[in-house]
Formats: C-alpha cells, structure tokens, sequence
C-alpha cells in the first residue's frame, strides 16, 4: 500500500514539475517574441540587411533579401568578386566567380543553411508546427547575468542551446554544430547592441565563435516590405 501511495506521489510530482517547467517555458517564449516585435517580423512581406562581415582582418560587405513565403538571396563581395547564395523555394544555387562563373546548384549542408536562412520568424516561433521539440533547461550565469537556457531538438536531429537574458527577454548566445566540409562543428553565437528597426528589436553585432577562427557581423541596416522581383531567387540559365 505505501509502495503504491509512494509510486503515485512520485508520478504526480513528476507531472507537476513537468507542467510548471512547460508553464515557464511558454511564459519566457511569449516575454521574448514581445521583446523583439514578433508580430512585426510575422506580419512582415519581406526583409531586406545590409551588413559588415569581419574575418581573419579582412571586411566583407554583405546584402541579404528574403521574402515570403521562403525566398532568400544574399550576396556578399569579396576581394573585388561578388559571391551569391540563393533559394527559390524549391532549389537552392551559388555563383562563386573563384570557383566558376557559372551558377552551381546547392545540395546536401549546403542547402539546408539556405533553406534555414529563408526562416523568417526564426526556430523558436512556432516551434512546434515545425517538428521540432523545446525545454526549459533551467538558469544560468552568463557573464555576469542571469539568462534562460532553452534547448531545442530540432526535426533533422540537431541540437541547439538558446540563452535569453532574464531581464531584457533578448536572446544573448546561441550554441549549436553544424556541418562543414564533412564533419561537424561546434559553433558559439554572441548577440549584443540590440536596436529598434521600426519596432522590430535585432542584435546589430553577432560574433561567431568556431575551432576554424571567429567571425563578427556587423548589421548596418534593416528594412522590412521592400519590393523584390521572384527572379532574383530564380537560378539564371547558364
């Protein structure tokens, strides 16, 4: 009897603090898709950045445009040669003039980094229509403050870990791997210097942290419902 009383007490306070870790987790989602002016983002047509990129002392300008429902196209110089990535919806292609004048269509790694680059309102919104899973993995220090860590199981598999500062609700740093060149990498992003583009809150400095060397990002502009033609996406005919 007292066994059984035990057994159904642990039951119910396991339960219990599945629901409150549940509770916590929606109430951190919903406090930080406030902050960042997610209604703005989904309600937004497309997107339009424009960005610095430094590695290994070297300045990269970069454009980026997406559009609804899952078109994107960034283009980037380098050394005098302009770089394009770009999904259509369905395919994805690159032009790397260093390699070939020629458009090359995407495959594999490869393309599943343009199809994530298409995901507007990101991999917490609506996480669940996604296939993916979420848990509230409890606090932590993280420099000094206090911020909330989220795990996400995505559909594919993979694994990443979203910190959320406990007081501005504003993402801080994101762990994840990923594949390059055939093998798996671990990679830390920083997310610092916030600002308000007409109501929509982005990290305007992103440092990347990986075993191949660092990567800032600096975000110079952002707008939302420009106009983009369909055939910027669209891979030219060689």
């Amino acid at each position: 009897m007292k066994k059984s009383i035990c057994t159904l007490l642990l039951i119910l306070i396991v339960a219990s603090v599945n629901v409150i870790r549940a509770q916590s987790l929606e109430t951190i989602l919903e406090k930080h898709f406030q902050a960042v002016g997610q209604d703005k983002i989904v309600g937004a047509g497309t997107f339009f950045m424009k960005a610095k990129i430094s590695q290994m002392g070297m300045e990269f300008p970069m454009e980026m445009k997406m559009k609804r429902p899952d078109k994107f196209r960034l283009e980037m110089e380098m050394q005098g040669q302009k770089m394009i990535q770009a999904y259509d919806g369905e395919k994805g292609w690159m032009i790397a003039p260093w390699l070939s004048p020629d458009p090359q269509e995407l495959v594999g790694d490869q393309l599943k980094q343009a199809m994530n680059q298409a995901n507007f309102e990101g991999e917490l919104y609506d996480y669940k229509k996604k296939g993916h899973a979420m848990e509230f993995a409890g606090k932590v220090n993280l420099e000094g403050k206090e911020a909330y860590r989220i795990k996400l199981s995505a559909k594919d598999g993979s694994i990443e870990n979203y910190f959320i500062d406990a007081e501005t609700y504003l993402i801080s740093k994101v762990k994840s791997k990923v594949s390059a060149m055939g093998q798996e990498v671990a990679v830390e992003k920083k997310m610092s210097d916030y600002k308000d583009f007409n109501g929509v809150f982005m990290a305007t400095k992103m440092e990347s942290v990986t075993p191949m060397g660092n990567m800032n990002i600096i975000i110079e502009e952002f707008k939302i419902d420009q106009k983009f033609d369909d055939a910027i996406f669209v891979q030219p005919v060689k």
